[in-house]
């Protein structure tokens, strides 16, 4: 019999005015830029990409796997796939997913988001399978377009941190972040795009310039470098002077209430 991994420390404790999923999406959401074209899935992406646009990045695009371009989502009805017809309803431009896959290679998609339910310290994705190849634990949903975003744009990641995630190496690549570390990624032909940031409930991972390897850039509020450091399968270094992140302001969360009422992604 097996039992569910125990964490080692509440990552929200002492602040329990939001959850887990609010976090990710509020955070999330200030790591993007006005003007920035976003590959955002549906889920705490696409939350973070309308939040965004409704506070500091209001020329921010949304493309869609599915073939939307700038859809328009309305509060309360958040679509349950990149693939629902309801969002291009309103929609800037609705192309083939042949055409939107084509924006990517030609350089016009700027960030894309993705998840996945394992990563290792240079960024790599697994959302495949868990276990041996050839008689897995688990079977995963596979890459979709991950491996298509992850290989030609920069990436946001938004996921628990847990031990069983954040392991040493991942059992499949998925979706590449810097492969080996170093220089790997560029000499594997993927030049352009990488691993930007990883934000979970314990804090916000980035990347050395050098060695690629995933490091804290950012703690948030009541989280420990301990806590952190407990809750990941390989050494994450974690510098004295990390900041810490500011808590979600009550104008971010009411947004994400009023877009999501159902708790369906924030709970």
């Amino acid at each position: 019999m097996t039992t569910e991994p125990v964490r080692t420390t509440p990552a929200l404790a002492a602040v329990p005015a939001y959850t887990a999923s609010e976090l990710l999406g509020v955070m999330s959401a200030r790591l993007l830029k006005d003007g920035q074209t976003v590959f955002a899935g549906v889920g705490i992406p696409l939350l973070a990409a309308i939040l965004a646009q409704k506070t500091h990045a209001p020329g921010l695009t949304i493309l869609f796997e599915g073939g939307v371009i700038g859809p328009f989502v309305e509060a309360g009805k958040l679509p349950p796939s990149t693939n629902e017809q309801r969002c291009t309803r309103r929609a800037n431009m609705l192309v083939s997913i042949t055409e939107v896959l084509l924006m990517l290679q030609r350089g016009y998609v700027d960030v894309g988001f993705m998840g996945g339910a394992q990563i290792d310290r240079y960024g790599n994705l697994n959302s495949s399978f868990i276990g041996d190849a050839d008689n897995p634990k688990i079977r995963l949903p596979g890459t979709g377009g991950g491996n298509d975003i992850a290989s030609l744009a920069d990436m946001i990641v938004a996921m628990k941190h847990e031990k069983r995630r954040f392991v040493e190496k991942v059992d499949f690549i998925t979706s590449p972040g810097f492969i080996e570390g170093g220089d790997s990624r560029a000499k594997a032909g993927l030049p352009a795009g990488g691993m930007f940031r990883v934000v979970t409930d314990l804090g916000i991972m980035g990347f050395d310039a050098q060695t690629r390897a995933m490091t804290v850039v950012a703690l948030h509020p009541g989280v420990t470098p301990q806590a952190i450091k407990d809750n990941t399968g390989f050494d994450l270094p974690v510098p004295s002077d990390v900041p810490v992140t500011e808590v979600p302001s009550d104008v971010e969360l009411a947004i994400l209430r009023e877009l999501d009422p159902a708790r369906l992604y924030t709970a």
